[in-house]
């Protein structure tokens, strides 16, 4: 029976990174996929979706174009081109993937796992052990148990990428980052889009004061948004609220995602809640058996269970790795102004501090662009300047961002982003601005 020194079963983006990171550190790495490599991010959540908004910012840029005199007499949608071009980027993604699997001298192994408390890791015929296993096996799109619902026909993002016609109508059940990006993605294509959001707000997650722009963008894009009722029951193709009956030609469930956990219920692992238990390195109730991603706490997002599949390695390798800080984590919504925030939202920072924000309207670069949506937002300590959360509403928000999150993260503060010198004309000088209005010296307010 061949021995591995790591095991990881599932090879998304927090498998086949910790996979390629501990085979880069001299370990002998087995890697476990029932599916395709790349996980549901790759292959029905972040990449197919952000290709979908590319195609839409496109026919947005467009139309934006005949406004400024670069005319064009009408925009035509080739919608299975546009999803043709969707698989062929990802399987040239997935191909890159797997070609980083081989260079390293991973052994990869397809199939679906069963894990035993002695470390014996079967897969289909295939038997092996390793000294140390990480889960990484992901989420599963979660449908509500709606009375009705049995007789429906509907799609969730594990099968909406499928399709290879642009719906005329669209219903979109959710109000989260998901329902959002999907709303974004198709009304500028031509899909009439309603969108049903039980509760009070949208991306209630999220930056509230990113929420009323975005509101107002999806009003611009013609997407119906209903909030604030409950749902009481579907029926053929109705769906019955508190609100009134709202009917649908196509139906797409966005309302979250829920942990495959199944091979942690064979091992009897602790849990808390729907999520596997593991303490602050990531280690679960049994020893040298590690969960991360969407098995855990934490935002369920690609680069989160990235970073946590390198620092299970990193614990694993003795190297003593700093524990994840969580206010370091970027979150993007890449709507039209995209969002991205990083740290404490105003409404939850506990010491005194200072807010600044600046809007994107009076930022050179934003006019020359066209895109005057938006602001950056600046959270920061009185005194000392430090830096305790950010947030950029622009067009490329999830780029400029960055420029913040790395200064943090280098030790600087508000006064080393203000004492900066920002490229003109750029969106990303406004950082810089709102830094010097922590001190009441912001030239653009």
């Amino acid at each position: 029976m061949e021995k591995f020194d790591i095991a990881i079963i599932g090879a998304g983006p927090g498998g086949y990174v910790a996979a390629i990171y501990a085979a880069k550190s001299g370990k002998k790495v087995a890697l476990v996929e029932r599916h395709k490599v790349g996980g549901a991010c790759y292959n029905v959540g972040c990449i197919p979706s952000k290709i979908l908004l590319e195609h839409s910012k496109l026919v947005q840029e467009i139309k934006r174009g005949n406004d400024w005199g670069i005319e064009t007499s009408k925009v035509n949608v080739n919608f299975t081109r546009l999803m043709q071009r969707k698989d062929s980027l990802i399987e040239e993604l997935l191909a890159n993937i797997e070609g980083y699997i081989l260079s390293n001298h991973i052994t990869f192994y397809r199939g679906e796992a069963s894990v035993a408390k002695d470390m014996t890791v079967t897969v289909g015929k295939a038997i092996f052990t390793a000294t140390d296993i990480i889960l990484a096996t992901g989420s599963k799109p979660f449908v509500p148990p709606f009375k009705g619902l049995e007789s429906a026909k509907y799609y969730t993002t594990d099968t909406f990428f499928s399709i290879d016609e642009l719906p005329k109508q669209l219903t979109i059940i959710g109000g989260g980052v998901i329902a959002v990006e999907m709303a974004f993605s198709l009304a500028p294509l031509g899909t009439k889009v309603t969108m049903l959001n039980h509760s009070e707000d949208i991306l209630q997650t999220e930056e509230p004061d990113a929420r009323p722009l975005i509101r107002q963008k999806m009003k611009k894009l013609g997407i119906e948004l209903v909030t604030d009722f409950q749902f009481n029951h579907f029926k053929d193709n109705e769906i019955h609220t508190s609100k009134g009956i709202y009917t649908y030609e196509n139906l797409l469930f966005a309302t979250g995602r829920r942990p495959n956990t199944e091979i942690a219920q064979q091992l009897e692992l602790a849990f808390d809640g729907r999520l596997i238990a593991v303490n602050e390195h990531l280690e679960t109730s049994q020893p040298h058996i590690y969960a991360i991603g969407d098995l855990v706490g934490g935002y369920q997002l690609a680069h989160s269970a990235s970073a946590e599949g390198i620092h299970v390695i990193d614990h694993i390798l003795g190297n003593k790795p700093l524990l994840i800080d969580q206010d370091a984590i970027p979150r993007c919504v890449y709507t039209h102004p995209e969002i991205a925030t990083f740290g404490l939202l105003e409404n939850q920072v506990k010491v005194p501090c200072t807010v600044i924000k600046i809007p994107v309207h009076s930022n050179s670069k934003a006019l020359m662009e066209g895109n005057t949506e938006g602001f950056v937002k600046l959270i920061a300590t009185k005194k000392e300047g430090h830096i305790l959360g950010a947030c950029v509403v622009a067009d490329g928000a999830t780029e400029i961002l960055n420029s913040i999150l790395a200064t943090k993260n280098a030790g600087g503060t508000a006064h080393t982003l203000a004492k900066m010198i920002f490229p003109h004309p750029t969106v990303s000088e406004h950082i810089g601005d709102a830094a010097k209005g922590i001190f009441d010296k912001a030239i653009h307010q």
